[in-house]
């Protein structure tokens, strides 16, 4: 399997861009007390970001190249782990972020149901994808197909599904012009 994320860790800040903070505060009801998981957070660009606006910061990720680029980022935490077998305990996090990186979790249902059991009731999860419905975002996934990256890019109506199954209610939130938004509150 190729590490996509090994040869662009060094670039991949400058790549992506700037998160859009004040919709993360926003839809992540934030300031709050308590933990965050950035779950597949990779250089630590998105919790950087709002780092401050938690008490704690844990970012989360498979690649050790992107984990690399986020130390040294003060408050953050960076933990090497798959989403599908989180090493916390059931209701560590307040706040649970996954931004442009649910597509390349291998087993999406069972990292989604992961990620609500390490959420606290009352705590909030948001998903932030590439929207599969536009035809930008579907040339985006052919050509991650074709440089052979194994992600899979679900509707929006699927990833509410999965959440579902765990017992807790999803919902879409924004959409723009490439992504999707989607909270689920336990």
């Amino acid at each position: 399997m190729i590490d996509h994320f090994a040869f662009v860790a060094a670039v991949y800040d400058r790549l992506i861009g700037s998160p859009d903070i004040s919709r993360m505060k926003r839809l992540l009801k934030l300031p709050a007390a308590g933990w965050l998981l950035d779950a597949g957070g990779g250089t630590g660009r998105v919790s950087a970001a709002v780092d401050g606006l938690v008490d704690h910061t844990v970012i989360g990720d498979l690649s050790a190249a992107m984990l690399k680029r986020s130390k040294g980022r003060d408050g953050l935490y960076p933990v090497r782990l798959r989403a599908e077998q989180l090493p916390f305990p059931d209701g560590t996090f307040s706040r649970v972020l996954i931004v442009d990186a649910l597509h390349h979790f291998r087993d999406q249902q069972g990292a989604v149901g992961e990620l609500l059991r390490i959420l606290k009731p009352g705590g909030r999860l948001l998903i932030e994808e590439p929207d599969i419905d536009l035809w930008a975002v579907k040339g985006v996934a052919l050509v991650e197909k074709m440089i052979l990256m194994t992600s899979h890019i679900q509707p929006s109506g699927e990833i509410i599904r999965m959440i579902e199954h765990h017992g807790v209610s999803g919902r879409v939130s924004e959409r723009d012009h490439f992504r999707v938004w989607i909270c689920a509150d336990k």
